[in-house]
């Protein structure tokens, strides 16, 4: 999984859009994209999207957050369609994760959904709180598969008037980036970076995206079809690290003992996930 495309829940058109893209999952969203009027009838075209996926494609729902009384009409309208996942917004920690899995074993029980398939994929840098909590992984639901940063809601959360200046983020969102990325490995579950708001500046998305690969983000969501192929480009190994990678295993295999040597050097069990981890990046 290399790139998360967002689609408005209510808009068929650009469903269709993004069905033709090599996105590796689209996220049909209930929340930010649709204004209130239309939370409910925007339920019921998801409800049809997931009718009409595309088979080479996850399908997540972003519902609306918990503390807004419409996560439980969300999740009846659509678990029907039997998502891959669920994004929750403004996650505040494990005690969120672990409610919102508990909705999923119910409604997975009401639609014939084998228990605990549903995977759960947090934002999880939206407020102050949320921040503060990323590190809050005990005892969280093993339906957590993934944690998202995000920079536009934590900006009016902290009162900031900005977040970047020439492209570059201030210092309170690269905090909250840094710790997400730490937060998910140390949950052991996948760091997803977060979009990036100029459409048309490829140049910067491919920065952007190489730069959160090589941190250790696995996979980076966005917002328009034409981001798609830069970032899965980006997320791609190159073959000098696929080169490397198959040395190293190479190596270990020779040398099961924990300790190899290849060029001079010595490798332990670091370099050999290291090496596994990129290996396995070449497939989605």
């Amino acid at each position: 999984m290399r790139s998360f495309l967002f689609v408005p829940g209510d808009s068929t058109r650009k469903y269709e859009s993004a069905k033709k893209t090599a996105a590796d999952a689209l996220i049909l969203d209930l929340e930010d994209s649709i204004a209130p009027e239309q939370k409910v009838v925007a339920r019921g075209i998801t409800r049809a999207m997931l009718d009409a996926r595309n088979p080479e494609q996850k399908l997540y729902i972003r519902v609306n957050a918990l503390d807004t009384d419409l996560t439980l009409g969300d999740l009846a309208a659509v678990m029907a369609g039997k998502p891959d996942g669920i994004v929750l917004p403004k996650c505040a920690g494990a005690a969120d994760v672990n409610k919102l899995a508990l909705y999923l074993d119910a409604f997975e029980a009401a639609s014939g959904i084998a228990q605990g398939t549903t995977r759960i994929v947090t934002v999880a840098t939206e407020t102050a709180r949320a921040v503060l909590k990323i590190l809050d992984f005990e005892n969280m639901s093993p339906r957590l598969w993934g944690m998202m940063w995000g920079a536009e809601d934590l900006a009016a959360s902290l009162g900031a008037t900005r977040n970047r200046t020439d492209g570059r983020y201030h210092s309170p969102f690269i905090l909250a980036r840094d710790l997400c990325l730490i937060g998910a490995a140390a949950a052991g579950v996948v760091a997803i970076d977060t979009i990036a708001t100029d459409i048309n500046d490829l140049d910067a998305l491919k920065a952007e995206a190489i730069a959160a690969r090589q941190d250790g983000f696995l996979a980076k969501a966005v917002i328009h079809p034409k981001h798609v192929d830069v970032v899965n480009a980006a997320f791609m190994p190159t073959d000098e690290e696929i080169a490397w990678s198959e040395r190293v295993i190479a190596a270990f295999a020779d040398n099961p003992s924990g300790v190899a040597k290849m060029d001079g050097k010595m490798l332990d069990k670091p370099h050999l996930r290291a090496a596994e981890k990129i290996l396995a990046s070449r497939r989605k």
